[in-house]
């Protein structure tokens, strides 16, 4: 038994040692590659892919696995080995019904619908887009048919990021939120002013900005870094390797929320057991659950009034023309609820609404009920009635996205799933920490972090999204109440005095 685990345990440590080198490649692509290296790349990660999948997916895991079946009774269900045992099972037996082929035509076809899509941008057209799409998306719909199928064809894809949540299950959490979140915007009143936003904000301020907020926030210095990207994201190699990108504009200012935002994935990552590292068990239980902390750091800290009581002279300090901006000024534009046509720019209360859109286009892709070609008209039509407003074109239409360069189906719902846990989480964290706003005032955020890292981060993967969320707050089950409830609250403190 204890020989089987330990060369079960050097298996898996071996294949995430090259997931973690395909994902190296995956963060140069966006960040440092010159873009007459994307087909060799594509053809790399292909043959990366499949080399992963073939290992993973062998017999000889499977072997181990059976050798060490029993290791979940004699040690309890919360036992790290227990949990690896359990939680590699479950990825075998669905990895093991896709054959490498398909997989490496995944990662081949996604790495040139990348390119193909930052074309399409560039000349502002999605026909430019559509040929590496349609690829992309048959692979995927192949891919499905070989999965366990549920209710809905569009389950298989979104049990890929939120394990044993049903696509019904994310539909009632969503047919709460859409009617209320449509009456919190047209409650809201008129639009606060954010044109102080705009304007000369030279990038190296900017940057040493955020690297105080990045130091302060609790990483450890030398384990992290943050570049420029097109479209920001996190990834992380290790708990002492952490990638973070955000998008520099010199004429204003996001570039801090999304930094906070991909923080909020960084310290999530930081904070896994390291004994949980080199194994299926590093990382998010869910992408939900991960998303609820790039909100929570993103939003609940980083919109917050007594987080920016304490940052907000620096801030003026190192751009002076917001020295004219009162701070309870400030606070209202950075919150600013008004409908808007780019997801990423999104306030917190429309935000949620972009994803409902996009969870119902690919819920009609997937079941073929919507032509990849009609994809821009759709898109269109929904935004009128979601938010009342008119696209004036494809990229800041359907091309603003790049999660459908490899059809990752079932990826944007978490985004609101992640909105509507980061509030469950958060109550429970003020609970515990009574003089929390005071902390965020002083800029003490490591109560903030260790409360989050001991309820949350640290068990990894070990567990079912639900059970992580029992150990984090005592409930297993998604609740949108606190969400809402926040949401309202905000909103009508937002109103000039």
């Amino acid at each position: 038994m204890h020989q089987a685990l330990a060369d079960l345990k050097q298996r898996l440590a071996e294949i995430f040692d090259l997931e973690r080198a395909l994902g190296v490649m995956g963060w140069d692509q966006r960040t440092m590659m010159p873009p007459k290296g994307a087909a060799a790349r594509a053809e790399a990660a292909a043959t990366l892919s499949g080399v992963i999948h073939e290992r993973f997916i062998s017999d000889e895991i499977g072997r181990l696995l059976d050798q060490v079946a029993s290791l979940e009774t004699e040690l309890g269900h919360d036992s790290d080995d227990a949990s690896l045992v359990r939680v590699t099972r479950r990825e075998w037996e669905k990895a093991r019904r896709v054959p490498a082929e398909i997989a490496a035509a995944w990662a081949r076809e996604g790495g040139k619908a990348h390119v193909a899509w930052l074309e399409a941008r560039e000349q502002n057209d999605f026909s430019v887009f559509l040929p590496a799409l349609r690829r992309v998306h048959d692979v995927a719909l192949r891919w499905a048919e070989l999965m366990e199928q549920g209710d809905s064809p569009y389950d298989a894809f979104l049990d890929e990021y939120e394990p044993g949540m049903t696509t019904a299950e994310v539909k009632a959490v969503f047919d709460v939120l859409q009617p209320e979140l449509t009456a919190i915007v047209r409650d809201a009143g008129e639009p606060a002013n954010n044109a102080f936003l705009e304007g000369d904000f030279p990038i190296p301020a900017q940057e040493e900005f955020l690297a105080g907020i990045l130091r302060d926030f609790g990483f450890e210095e030398g384990a992290y870094r943050l570049d420029p990207t097109v479209h920001p994201f996190a990834t992380s190699f290790t708990g002492t390797d952490i990638r973070m990108t955000t998008r520099y504009k010199p004429d204003n200012l996001r570039a801090l929320w999304a930094a906070m935002h991909e923080a909020g994935h960084g310290l999530s990552y930081q904070g896994v057991d390291p004994a949980l590292g080199r194994s299926p068990l590093y990382g998010n239980a869910s992408l939900g659950l991960g998303e609820s902390q790039s909100r929570t750091w993103e939003n609940l800290v980083g919109r917050s009034l007594p987080f920016w009581r304490g940052r907000y002279p620096e801030l003026q300090r190192l751009f002076p023309q917001l020295e004219a901006v009162e701070l309870d000024d400030f606070f209202r534009g950075i919150n600013r609820v008004a409908p808007g046509l780019i997801r990423v720019d999104a306030d917190e209360v429309t935000y949620s609404l972009h994803i409902i859109l996009r969870f119902e286009l690919e819920q009609e892709l997937v079941a073929g009920t919507l032509a990849l070609e009609d994809l821009p008209e759709a898109w269109n039509a929904r935004m009128k009635a979601f938010l009342g407003i008119d696209v004036p074109d494809d990229v800041r239409g359907v091309l603003q996205d790049v999660h459908w360069t490899r059809a990752s189906y079932g990826y944007f719902p978490t985004y609101a799933l992640g909105n509507v846990l980061s509030v469950q989480i958060w109550r429970a964290v003020e609970e515990e920490l009574r003089d929390l706003d005071e902390q965020l005032e002083a800029g003490e955020f490591a109560p903030l972090y260790e409360s989050l890292r001991t309820r949350l981060y640290r068990h990894g993967r070990k567990f079912t999204p639900m059970e992580t969320l029992e150990h984090a707050i005592g409930a297993n089950q998604i609740d949108p109440q606190p969400y809402l409830e926040y949401l309202r609250g905000k909103v009508a403190g937002l109103q000039p005095a």
